[in-house]
C-alpha cells in the first residue's frame, strides 16, 4: 500500500516551499496536480522530474478510481493544487475521502495557505476565524449566507475569510455592505507576488476604488 502526500506549494513566490516538500515531491511515483503547465514551472525550478497526472474539478468524480487503484499496488503518490494547500477551495476531496476509506495512508506536507497569511497580515483578530471561500454566485444565495455568517457574529466574536474572484467582487462587496452595513474591511491581493496588495479600509470606499479600477488577480476579503 503506498501513500498519499498532500503537499502545498507556494501562493505566488516560488521560494516559499519547504525542503520537504520538495524531498517528497522527488521521491513521489506520481505528481498529481491540477495543471501540467502550473507545476511545470514549480518542477523546473527545484528540478523535479516525476510523471504527472491531471486532476481538477472537471475530472476528479472519474480519475479518482485509477489513483487508488495505484496507491493499493503501492505507488506513492503528492497531490499539489496550483497554489498553497490542496483541498482549501481546490481538487483533491473526493481522492483523500477515498483513499482513507481504502486504507490508505494520508500524509500532510504542511506549508503555504493563502486564507492564513492573509490573516496574519489583516490587523484582525486571529484567535477566532471562519474560512468561508467562495460565496455563492447567485445573489439571493450569496446573501442568505451573509446573513446567516451575521448571525453567527452576534454569538461568537471571529473573522471571517472569503475567497473571491475580480470578476465578481465589486458583487460581493455589495452584498456585504447590504448585511454587514458600511464596516471596514481587509482585501488581498496577489500575497506574495510581485503586486501584492493590501488595502484596509470601509466597504464603500473599497467599491468605489473597484469601480473606477478594474479588479485584477485573486482576492481574499476578511471583515
Amino acid at each position: 500500500m503506498g501513500v498519499l502526500y498532500i503537499v502545498a506549494t507556494p501562493i505566488g513566490n516560488l521560494k516559499d516551499i519547504t525542503l520537504r516538500a520538495v524531498e517528497t515531491l522527488k521521491a513521489v511515483d506520481l505528481v498529481v496536480c491540477e495543471d501540467t503547465r502550473v507545476f511545470g514551472k514549480l518542477a523546473n525550478e527545484y528540478g523535479v522530474d516525476k510523471p504527472t497526472f491531471v486532476l481538477n474539478d472537471f475530472n476528479e468524480a472519474v480519475k479518482v478510481d485509477q489513483l487508488i487503484k495505484r496507491l493499493q499496488d503501492g505507488d506513492n503518490l503528492a497531490l499539489v493544487s496550483d497554489a498553497g494547500t490542496p483541498l482549501v477551495s481546490d481538487p483533491g476531496f473526493k481522492l483523500v475521502r477515498e483513499a482513507v476509506a481504502g486504507g490508505v495512508k494520508v500524509e500532510s506536507i504542511p506549508g503555504p495557505t493563502a486564507a492564513i497569511a492573509a490573516l496574519t497580515v489583516s490587523g484582525l483578530p486571529c484567535d477566532k476565524f471562519m474560512f468561508v471561500g467562495y460565496l455563492s454566485k447567485k445573489d439571493g444565495q450569496r446573501k442568505t449566507v451573509l446573513m446567516n455568517l451575521k448571525s453567527i457574529r452576534e454569538i461568537l466574536k471571529t473573522t471571517f475569510i472569503i475567497y473571491e474572484s475580480p470578476f465578481r467582487l465589486v458583487k460581493t462587496l455589495e452584498s456585504i455592505k447590504e448585511v454587514f452595513g458600511d464596516i471596514e474591511v481587509v482585501i488581498c491581493r496577489e500575497l506574495t507576488k510581485m503586486h501584492e496588495e493590501t488595502r484596509r479600509e470601509k466597504i464603500s470606499a473599497c467599491i468605489q476604488n473597484f469601480l473606477e479600477n478594474t479588479p485584477k488577480g485573486e482576492f481574499i476579503l476578511l471583515l
